[in-house]
């Protein structure tokens, strides 16, 4: 497909990221099920896990799944696909795509839409999910993270794909992985059981490794994820200079591979590496820097220390 293609063309490609302009029914139906199935999964652990309901298989299990799909989507799908940090060569892009595919976060195309949608109206109108959305008190302010957090992904209305991701649709590579978005989540799901099955030999084996590899690693992948939308715009410190809330939360920093240092990355956001300060763990930033070492990706666009120093609030406030 060439850039000059309009009409039945680009309709077909909305179809093949397996998103419209708008949610139906059976779409919302069936994403407040891949919600609330591995949300319940995780009231339902310390229970389990207390009865001896995990084993060691289990745990390796379910971390390894849990950073394949994060970086997939720290990585691949916001510093790759939606802001270009760097230029990988064609597999780390497949491998990135299907990995943050993995995640259960929806078809690539649609994610990185609502993400450019979201960087263009950060914390004002038109933002799909500011927390600022309802006002500024108490009631609303709780509203709004609800929304922030959860009840954006319900909105019938979608961020126009065409509009905000056309070089996605241009790569047919990119367009097949999103169109293949079921697939990718049922395998994510299927390999934990099929691991914990092999190795113990044994139904309960899969039984255990599908629970904690699979529901409750998509779980707490979810809800780590959304709280840079909700969380990050709403708390934590603020010391460089930007036109919304977005902070930085230290205590998210590790689970979300380094998303939490969001103040920087709305300062400054084709940086590929977010924790610039010291002190600040950024593990999606040293995974591109060993891809960078290995030759696997180049241009990557690292921080440059005048244009940081630049962006500081202490900095701004001492030049006035």
């Amino acid at each position: 497909m060439t850039a000059t293609q309009t009409g039945p063309a680009l309709d077909t490609a909305d179809r093949a990221t397996r998103g419209g302009d708008e949610q139906s029914r059976l779409e919302q139906i069936t994403l407040a099920l891949f919600i609330l199935v591995p949300f319940v999964a995780l009231f339902a652990a310390v229970p389990i896990a207390w009865g001896g309901w995990l084993s060691w298989l289990d745990v390796g299990i379910a971390v390894t799944m849990y950073w394949i799909g994060l970086l997939g989507v720290t990585v691949g799908f916001h510093r790759l696909f939606t802001h270009k940090s760097f230029k990988p060569n064609r597999g780390v892009k497949i491998g990135l795509a299907i990995a943050g595919s993995m995640a259960v976060q929806g078809p690539l195309v649609r994610w990185v839409a609502d993400h450019r949608k979201h960087h263009k109206f950060s914390d004002r109108d038109g933002d799909p999910h500011s927390p600022w959305k309802y006002g500024t008190n108490m009631r609303a302010l709780t509203k709004g993270m609800v929304h922030a957090h959860i009840g954006w992904l319900f909105d019938e209305e979608q961020t126009p794909q065409r509009k905000y991701a056309p070089d996605l649709m241009k790569d047919n590579d990119l367009v097949r992985i999103s169109k293949d978005f079921w697939f990718w989540t049922l395998l994510s799901l299927a390999i934990p059981p099929i691991i914990g099955g092999l190795v113990t030999m044994s139904w309960a084996g899969a039984l255990t490794a599908f629970f904690w590899g699979s529901l409750v690693r998509v779980g707490l992948l979810h809800h780590v994820t959304w709280s840079i939308n909700s969380i990050c715009h709403t708390v934590g410190n603020r010391p460089f200079i930007s036109r919304d809330k977005s902070s930085n939360v230290w205590w998210l920093a590790i689970p979300s591979g380094g998303e939490s240092w969001h103040n920087l990355h709305h300062a400054d956001p084709t940086c590929a590496r977010h924790g610039v300060q010291r002190g600040q763990l950024d593990i999606s930033a040293r995974v591109i820097w060993v891809f960078e070492k290995l030759g696997w990706v180049d241009d990557v666009r690292w921080p440059v220390k005048e244009r940081i120093e630049a962006k500081l609030v202490k900095n701004q406030q001492a030049a006035a």
